[in-house]
């Protein structure tokens, strides 16, 4: 079952005085979460003195008079997941959420969802706060942006986090794909096949998976002793790997390409056909993602495969330990497979 929510409510303390506050309200005022007030209020441990204060002050600042279901939030089982998603719904988040859904799904748990274009502490914020309304048992957030993983760090949730991305410092939990281990490997092919002149054609600059997969590419043209130069950024859509496509089919320099997901291959792929130039046999290229369409490419591309399915298991799997008391170790990143196809030859 999803259910989507993309908006929230905010009111001022003085419209909060107006009405009877909620357990919601106090928990705004005082930065918390509403499970964290509902320890306060049946004065359970492991809340820390200052927050403990907070909130107290935040009671009587508000007026606020507890209700039953209010006191009761803290230790209900809702069998319900929150998800958070930020950016654009491309293939690889997509991919990853539908695995996660049919994984929770398998477990009998709900996910309930809030999905956002913009990644700022304001949307990612009031995200968490409508996904806590539904007295959700975990979050979990599947970031576009390093900027998601910033203002979600800065939340006391009151409830597990586990986020689908490295590098995440506060987040106790994380699972992630190994997009650096997937580039070097996408590197180490083209090298295997002679080619010296390996360009990258990156995605946003902001996005977590493409600076990753800039940093496997730069290492392993390292570790061959080949110079990197600088990427090219697109924005993960084929109109961007077309016009840089054309571009690079103005120069004769190089000799593979590297691109950050199959849907800019594909442009790539066409814009150097229109200049002239042929694939493989002028230039190879190598994709990421493994989409369904890739092996029907002109020529069929050679990519990274993910695996999205195995990834939404993972995070199941480890939300189950989460929820169970465990504290689970923490799980080695997934990693892509080398897809070999007929974009990519010897030179």
């Amino acid at each position: 079952m999803l259910r989507r929510e993309n908006t929230a409510e905010f009111v001022s303390t003085d419209e909060q005085k107006a009405r009877a506050a909620t357990i919601f309200d106090v928990a705004r005022l005082a930065g918390v979460s509403h499970q964290t007030v509902s320890r306060v209020l049946n004065d359970l441990p492991n809340v820390r003195p200052s927050t403990k204060q907070r909130v107290e002050n935040a009671i009587r600042q508000l007026r606020y008079r507890p209700s039953t279901a209010a006191r009761a939030l803290v230790t209900r089982r809702s069998r319900t997941i929150g998800l958070i998603m930020t950016g654009a719904p491309d293939f690889g988040p997509s991919s990853t959420v539908l695995g996660f859904n049919e994984a929770a799904r398998a477990e009998r748990y709900a996910v309930s969802m809030a999905s956002m274009l913009e990644s700022d502490p304001e949307s990612v914020t009031a995200a968490a706060e409508l996904l806590l309304r539904q007295n959700v048992e975990a979050i979990v957030l599947v970031a576009a942006h390093r900027t998601a993983l910033e203002a979600i760090n800065h939340l006391e949730l009151g409830v597990p986090l586990l986020a689908v991305e490295a590098g995440v410092p506060r987040a106790a939990h994380t699972v992630s794909i190994d997009h650096y281990g997937g580039a070097r490997a996408a590197v180490d092919h083209l090298v295997g096949l002679g080619h010296r002149a390996v360009l990258h054609i990156a995605g946003p600059a902001h996005s977590i998976d493409a600076t990753e997969r800039v940093r496997g590419w730069r290492d392993a043209l390292s570790q061959h002793g080949l110079v990197a130069r600088e990427p090219l950024f697109g924005d993960w859509s084929p109109a961007s790997g077309y016009r840089f496509g054309l571009e690079l089919g103005r120069s004769r320099d190089f000799t593979a390409v590297f691109v950050g997901n199959d849907q800019m291959a594909l442009g790539v792929i066409h814009g150097l056909t229109a200049g002239g130039v042929r694939v493989p046999d002028d230039v190879s290229i190598v994709g990421f993602d493994d989409i369904p369409e890739a092996a029907h490419f002109a020529p069929p591309l050679t990519t990274m495969r993910q695996d999205f399915a195995g990834l939404g298991r993972e995070i199941m799997a480890s939300l189950l330990a989460i929820l169970g008391g465990d504290d689970p170790a923490p799980r080695p990143p997934v990693v892509p497979q080398l897809v070999v196809r007929e974009s990519t030859r010897p030179v």
